[in-house]
């Protein structure tokens, strides 16, 4: 591609904060729940980068046609892929588009096509806008998108730190992961966590039912810790895994769950469960391979099902957190029957067309 950036560039990254700045020199927008995307497009030619730099294409056709008919000629947008269905925004939809079957995508586009919204301008003709300000490349992208429509769309901005608190509270139903913060005056730089970043984060009670062996010390410690939820028949779900501890904290692990691994395969809730790992029917089952853990040892250990952790966690999606949960501490004083999907707040979806329409 004959761009004055080109292919492959890690996109821009955020740094969490705990609260939103405030101040003239700040601009905030929607924390999109997508695929992130540069937009790279020289004549005909198009390329659809991921965050890890790898290509898109191939998994949301219904996309090129547009791109074609409202970018210009030359130019290098970053942006976010998303789907929305029945007013919020769906990422597992998002997940079912990585098939290696082309017949399977094509049916899924139709089904639910995706959107793309843009943020941010790295070129466009044969000028490089990395090092402008962001608040010019802001003003050059609406231009540029003056007259765009379904399913090229603009994400909204605005200087307002009331109007942003107010779309971090009434939009997280919607599927929005939070509030961004970009400095006015701030260039374009690749790799780096120079963005803002406000998500949302409560507490939970899980039942800690297994755990993952520690790859990468020369001793045994433990890596992460599975965790439950019992529904409303009783059964308990694997709802996600926290991790993320100090390495001190994965010695001690060892010590303090060994008296759990005994005679804990019996009867386990999850053993011989049945799964499709790939969300398309079936509950998750500890420890299956599928397309996205690329031959990664998921193998686990089972746990007596006796213990309770409470975690944070940002949000659950289709019964699961959406992230990795954070441990915060042991529970002594809960009964694991009582870790059931009831505690969790429920957020209301709020309209998409709140913001701005999205087919879907």
């Amino acid at each position: 591609m004959n761009l004055p950036v080109k292919p492959p560039i890690p996109p821009m990254l955020a740094k969490r904060v705990d609260q939103l700045p405030a101040g003239a020199e700040w601009v905030y927008e929607p924390k999109w729940d997508g695929f992130r995307t540069i937009v790279f497009r020289d004549g005909k030619e198009f390329l659809l980068q991921s965050r890890d730099e790898k290509p898109l294409n191939r998994y949301f056709p219904e996309l090129i046609r547009p791109l074609r008919d409202q970018l210009p000629p030359k130019c290098v947008l970053d942006g976010e892929i998303v789907i929305a269905t029945n007013g919020e925004l769906d990422f597992d939809a998002l997940q079912l588009r990585i098939h290696p079957a082309a017949s399977r995508v094509q049916l899924l586009s139709e089904q639910a096509p995706a959107s793309i919204v843009f943020f941010d301008l790295l070129a466009q003709g044969t000028h490089d806008w990395r090092q402008k300000p962001f608040i010019e490349r802001r003003a050059r992208l609406e231009l540029i998108l003056t007259a765009a429509k379904q399913p090229i769309l603009l994400t909204p901005a605005t200087q307002d730190p009331a109007l942003a608190r107010d779309w971090f509270q009434r939009f997280e139903g919607a599927g929005f992961d939070g509030v961004m913060a970009k400095a006015k005056h701030s260039t374009y730089q690749p790799g780096k966590r120079t963005m803002l970043k406000v998500k949302h984060e409560r507490d939970c009670d899980c039942v800690v039912a297994g755990f993952r062996w520690y790859r990468k010390s020369d001793r045994p410690a433990v890596g992460s810790l599975l965790l439950g939820l019992y529904d409303d028949s009783g059964v308990l779900q694997h709802v996600g895994v926290c991790g993320s501890f100090p390495l001190r904290k994965r010695y001690e692990l060892v010590d303090f769950l060994k008296p759990y691994r005994a005679r804990a395969a019996r009867h386990h809730p999850w053993q011989g469960a049945l799964a499709d790992e790939a969300g398309e029917g079936g509950s998750r089952k500890p420890g299956a391979q599928s397309r996205w853990s690329h031959g990664k040892d998921l193998s686990w250990e089972p746990l007596r099902p006796e213990l309770v952790a409470e975690v944070a966690y940002e949000h659950m999606q289709s019964g699961r957190f959406r992230h990795m949960a954070q441990f915060r501490r042991w529970r002594a004083d809960k009964e694991p029957k009582d870790c059931t999907y009831a505690q969790l707040e429920f957020v209301p979806p709020e309209e998409l067309k709140a913001i701005f329409p999205l087919r879907g």
